[in-house]
């Protein structure tokens, strides 16, 4: 027995549950940053714990894809490209939106109204520019959906999505506002009630391509772009300085 009066076994087991959901809620915020890397002593120290639950808890999010491994041995949030990101929201699409289909019968007018509350939640978090509870309430609002039937084999799969997309969706909306006000919530709430599958699955489909879609296209561009231009001015820089080595 422990000092929490558990058995040893079961005590490690909740610590490193503990810190694998602190880890979980710090990547599905945003709160690390995209190719921010991470030790394991660091995270220790930042959690109050030893290092092996820490380690545990990173091989773990490894094998998910949230992190990466590292070749001197530490850890990353996977910097975004363009090409992961086109695969992330086209599997999101695909996934969320089967998954809120697969749903709509076990969905209550209790389930809905509780949507609704958590969409409020979300449109205050986004006006206030709250990211925790806005990104928070965002997923939710979605998990809430598609759990709607108890158990399903869509919401893991669906996690790790929203884990390996969290961190850049966090800097994405902090970057590039104010472009896209159509509510897909309102939308895929109005096709609940009318038990309107065909357009609860548009709603969701177009919540996903629309909205975090089109801002992180946008920032990975013009991060792109702005790159190029960077890369461009040390090229010439570089050029400059060996003419005046060869004048002089």
């Amino acid at each position: 027995m422990t000092a929490t009066g558990l058995p040893a076994d079961e005590d490690a087991r909740t610590l490193h549950q503990q810190v694998l959901a602190r880890l979980r809620e710090n990547i599905l915020l945003g709160r690390i940053e995209p190719g921010q890397a991470l030790t394991i002593r660091g995270l220790a120290a930042e959690l109050g714990v030893s290092a092996q639950p820490v380690r545990e808890a990173l091989r773990q999010l490894v094998a998910e894809r949230a992190l990466e491994l590292m070749d001197n041995r530490r850890v990353r949030i996977p910097p975004m490209t363009i090409e992961r990101f086109d695969d992330l929201i086209a599997a999101r699409a695909v996934l969320e939106a089967e998954a809120a289909v697969r749903a709509m019968p076990y969905v209550s007018e209790a389930l809905i109204a509780r949507l609704e509350a958590e969409d409020a939640v979300i449109n205050e978090a986004a006006a206030a520019r709250d990211y925790d509870t806005w990104i928070g309430a965002n997923f939710a609002f979605h998990a809430m959906l598609y759990g709607a039937a108890g158990q399903s084999a869509f919401l893991p799969l669906i996690e790790s999505l929203w884990l390996q997309i969290g961190p850049f969706l966090r800097r994405a909306i902090r970057t590039i506002s104010g472009h896209y006000t159509v509510d897909r919530h309102s939308e895929a709430l109005a096709a609940l009630r009318r038990r309107d599958t065909m357009a609860l699955r548009i709603a969701i489909e177009a919540d996903i391509r629309d909205g975090i879609a089109h801002i992180g296209s946008t920032l990975i561009r013009s991060e792109a772009m702005g790159a190029g231009v960077v890369r461009a001015a040390h090229r010439q820089a570089q050029g400059e300085r060996g003419l005046v080595d060869e004048v002089n």
